[in-house]
C-alpha cells in the first residue's frame, strides 16, 4: 500500500558569522510531522548555493569563489530516519581555512528522503521532495556594502488583480545584503485601509546576493476589481531610502468593452440624428 509523507526543515536560512581558520559548529532540524504515514529516511548533502538572472532562481551547482563554503562543510551524520511526530537535530561543522576570502560565503544543507533505505512495514514514502537549509555566511575581513535601488514601480493602470508592484535592486559588494519593503494601501474615494490588516503587516524582506541584480515582485490583493486604490511602496536597502505614491486605476475589460460599445452607440444615434436632419433640411428647401 502507498501513502504519501512529507517533511520540514529548520530553519529554511540562517546567518552567521565566521572568521579565517574558525571551526564552526552548527545545525538544521528534520521534522517528521504528527500526521505523517511513515518513518523518514533521509538523505542530507551539502551543494553550493547561487542564483541566476534577475528573477533569482536558485543554482545548486555552479562553484564559485563565493560558494567555496559547500567545500568547507562537514555533516555529522548525513543518513538516518526520523520517526513520525518526531525530529532530528542533523549537526554539521564549517572548517574554515586560513586563506578564506573576506565577504559572503552560500551553500545549502539540501535533505531529502533516501532512496537506499527500504520501506517501512510495506509502506512506501512518496511525493517527498528534496529542502534545502540557505546558509548565508560572511567571512571576516574586508567587507564592502555597495548596492543601490534601481528602480521602485508601481503601475498606474491594470485590467485584472491582484495587482503586482514591483522593485529593482544592485548589489555591487561582496556580501549578501537585506531590502525591506513597506507596503501600504487604500481606496482611493473611501479612505479605507486595505493594507495593512490585523494579520499582515505590508512589511516584508529580501536578500540581495553579492554582485547581482534583483527583480521582485509582490502580489496585492483583496482590491476592488473595479475602482481606483491609493498604493505606496516605500524600500530600505544599504543605506538608501525609496518612497513611491500612486493611484492605480483598475479597469477591468469587460467595463472597457462596455464604455467603448456606449459610446459606439452614443456616436451611431449622434451621425443618424445629424442625417436625418439634413435630410429634413434639404427636403424642405425643395
Amino acid at each position: 500500500m502507498d501513502k504519501s509523507n512529507v517533511f520540514t526543515v529548520l530553519p529554511m536560512a540562517q546567518s552567521i558569522s565566521l572568521k579565517a581558520g574558525q571551526v564552526y559548529e552548527g545545525s538544521i532540524t528534520v521534522v517528521n510531522p504528527s500526521d505523517a504515514t511513515a518513518d523518514f529516511p533521509y538523505q542530507a548533502n551539502v551543494t553550493p548555493y547561487g542564483v541566476s538572472n534577475e528573477g533569482y532562481e536558485a543554482d545548486l551547482v555552479t562553484d564559485s569563489d563565493r560558494t567555496a563554503i559547500s567545500k568547507w562543510i562537514e555533516i555529522e551524520e548525513p543518513t538516518g530516519v526520523v520517526h513520525p511526530n518526531e525530529s532530528k537535530e542533523i549537526k554539521f561543522t564549517i572548517k574554515v581555512p586560513n586563506n578564506a576570502l573576506a565577504g559572503g560565503q552560500y551553500a545549502t544543507i539540501a535533505v531529502s528522503s533516501n532512496p537506499d533505505e527500504g520501506s517501512n512495514d510495506g509502506v512506501t514514502i512518496q511525493n517527498v521532495y528534496e529542502i534545502a537549509s540557505i546558509i548565508y555566511a560572511t567571512v571576516d575581513g574586508e567587507i564592502v556594502h555597495e548596492g543601490q535601488i534601481v528602480e521602485n514601480r508601481i503601475p498606474g493602470f491594470v485590467v485584472s488583480t491582484p495587482i503586482t508592484i514591483g522593485a529593482y535592486l544592485r548589489n555591487d559588494g561582496n556580501v549578501h545584503e537585506n531590502a525591506t519593503f513597506t507596503i501600504t494601501v487604500s481606496d482611493f474615494f473611501t479612505g479605507r485601509v486595505i493594507l495593512p490588516t490585523e494579520n499582515n503587516d505590508g512589511q516584508y524582506v529580501e536578500t540581495i546576493m553579492p554582485e547581482t541584480e534583483r527583480y521582485v515582485e509582490r502580489e496585492i490583493s483583496d482590491v476592488p476589481t473595479l475602482g481606483v486604490i491609493k498604493v505606496t511602496q516605500a524600500i530600505n536597502y544599504n543605506g538608501e531610502t525609496s518612497t513611491i505614491e500612486r493611484e492605480i486605476v483598475i479597469c477591468p475589460i469587460w467595463f472597457m468593452a462596455i464604455i467603448f460599445l456606449t459610446i459606439a452607440a452614443i456616436i451611431t444615434v449622434i451621425t443618424l440624428i445629424i442625417k436625418k436632419h439634413r435630410r429634413n433640411k434639404a427636403a424642405a428647401l425643395r
